[in-house]
């Protein structure tokens, strides 16, 4: 988030080695796990039984809202982790425990799968589209739900671009301020977690605010 881009492993393994050679510690974010259109993505836990790896169900599980995640450490550290852990939540809810082990069965499984590439064909559709607009989008996201769009061609100010394209063509996008500093008045992202049909409708009335 927001650009929907994957490191790959050998990118990630040469990143290990470095974080290895500094005696420092690596922690990935892997809540998107899973949630990729190409080849599977190995975990960082491949590249060192040091590592940490944060995850969720949120994403690829589609539980977002039941805030219940895990964390893998290194044993050394486990202790410590425990310990905040107890003065920050003490324990995931019951009941969000019960519905993660629904998530793993077969059947859940498929649905989930369903669910990808359902978000694939979305991203296949909005990508060319945005493109042919005149939004500058150089990579192709290969996971999650988001593009990240250059809107230099239309506007210096992302967030007003998006104001405007919300009150004139009733379309929500976000600005780039929300995700940093860096260019963000020449960024905006759009998401792709609503359905095909309204997808359409957007990009109709986002190509008629850009050209009118």
């Amino acid at each position: 988030n927001p650009t929907g881009t994957v490191v790959e492993g050998a990118a990630m393994q040469a990143i290990a080695k470095v974080v290895a050679a500094k005696h420092g510690a690596l922690i990935v974010d892997e809540i998107y796990h899973g949630l990729v259109y190409g080849d599977a993505l190995p975990t960082a836990l491949q590249y060192g039984d040091d590592n940490f790896v944060i995850n969720s169900f949120s994403k690829y599980f589609t539980m977002t809202g039941w805030r219940l995640g895990w964390l893998v450490a290194p044993k050394s550290c486990i202790a410590d982790i425990d310990k905040l852990a107890q003065n920050l939540f003490l324990a995931a809810p019951t009941l969000a425990q019960h519905a993660a082990l629904a998530a793993f069965t077969p059947e859940t499984l498929a649905i989930l799968e369903q669910r990808r590439e359902a978000f694939r064909q979305r991203r296949d559709f909005l990508l060319p589209a945005l493109r042919d607009m005149g939004f500058s989008i150089p990579v192709t996201p290969s996971g999650a739900f988001y593009i990240y769009a250059g809107c230099e061609k239309f506007t210096d100010d992302s967030f007003k671009f998006a104001v405007d394209l919300l009150e004139q063509a009733g379309v929500a996008i976000t600005p780039g301020i929300d995700f940093g500093s860096h260019h963000a008045k020449r960024y905006v992202r759009f998401a792709y977690t609503t359905s095909m049909e309204r997808l359409e409708q957007g990009v109709e009335r986002i190509r008629g605010f850009v050209q009118g």
